[in-house]
Parts: structure tokens; C-alpha cells; sequence
């Protein structure tokens, strides 16, 4: 039997009816046609699904809808505001952390957590802090730069070098 829920996804309000069993990456890419966040694995090994939920990284494809009713959503597509991207978005076009970008959204949100925790983080307390979210395109190295890059716009520090590492 369908349950009427209304879930607020960056800022924004949608009610829809809904499967009690209807996760919540699927109500954000199906009922809020937010397609940042992506399915990778149905199993929260990968992180592809990665949003916040109160502002903690949380992975969509383990959540029901109905557990997200009265919480804040944020997805991908609400990390820019009318002043431009956020610093991690910048980070990552910078320091070149992407290439095929299918874990970027949720490798993003689950920056942003971090960078909400530690605005400082060493390389070490990133890799750590992202190890839930699975690249399988890069060596890690690019984001760890476009994190470090985002931290230190966040504080407004002196921007780290966007040369891009390459691994041999």
C-alpha cells in the first residue's frame, strides 16, 4: 500500500505517493528527477549513492524514503548557490578528481562532511575519511588534491597547486 511522504531535498519539498519499501536513492532519482546521485551497487559497498541527511553523509541505497521524512537532504545538485560552486566542486574541476565522474557526486558529499568535521585534514585523515566511497578510475591522488584544495578555500588559506599528479 502506497504512503504519501513529502521528503525536502536541497531546500526544496516533494510529496509523492510511495512503496513503503521505495529506497531513497530511488525516490531522489525517480519522484525528485535529481539524477546526480547515482546507483552503483545496491549494497552500500561503493558510495555512488552518497548524500547528506542532516548534513552527514549517508549512503541513499541503504535508506527507505520514508526513514528520510522530516530530515535535510542534500544531494550534488544542491552544493552550488547563486554565489558559484562550492569549494569542493571547484576542488574537483581544479585538481582534475574525476575522470569518468560516475563517483564524483557522492565522493563530493562525503567531502564535505569531512571538511564540515576538519577543515584541515592531512592526507591521510582524507583517504580515511572517503575510504567508504570506491574510485575505479583514478589512484586517488587527484582527489585527495581537489579535498585539500576545497579545506584550504574553506578556510581561506593559500590554495595548494592544481597540477595534477600522475602515477606511473
Amino acid at each position: 500500500m502506497e504512503k504519501e511522504i513529502t521528503l525536502k531535498i536541497n531546500g526544496e519539498e516533494y510529496t509523492q505517493k510511495v512503496e513503503p519499501r521505495t529506497l531513497l536513492i530511488h525516490f531522489i532519482r525517480e519522484n525528485a528527477s535529481l539524477t546526480g546521485s547515482h546507483i552503483g551497487c545496491d549494497t552500500s559497498s561503493c558510495g555512488a549513492c552518497t548524500i547528506l541527511i542532516d548534513g552527514k553523509s549517508a549512503k541513499s541505497c541503504t535508506i527507505l524514503a520514508i526513514q528520510a521524512q522530516g530530515k535535510e537532504i542534500t544531494t550534488v545538485e544542491g552544493l552550488a548557490t547563486t554565489e558559484g560552486v562550492h569549494p569542493i566542486q571547484e576542488g574537483f574541476k581544479e585538481n582534475h578528481g574525476l575522470h569518468c565522474g560516475f563517483c564524483t557526486p557522492g565522493m563530493m558529499l562525503r567531502a564535505v562532511e569531512l571538511l564540515e568535521k576538519n577543515p584541515d585534514p592531512t592526507e591521510e585523515e582524507i583517504r580515511w575519511g572517503i575510504s567508504g566511497n570506491l574510485c575505479r578510475c583514478t589512484g586517488y591522488n587527484n582527489i585527495v588534491k581537489a579535498i585539500k584544495y576545497a579545506g584550504a578555500k574553506i578556510r581561506g588559506a593559500e590554495l595548494p597547486s592544481t597540477e595534477p599528479v600522475f602515477v606511473e
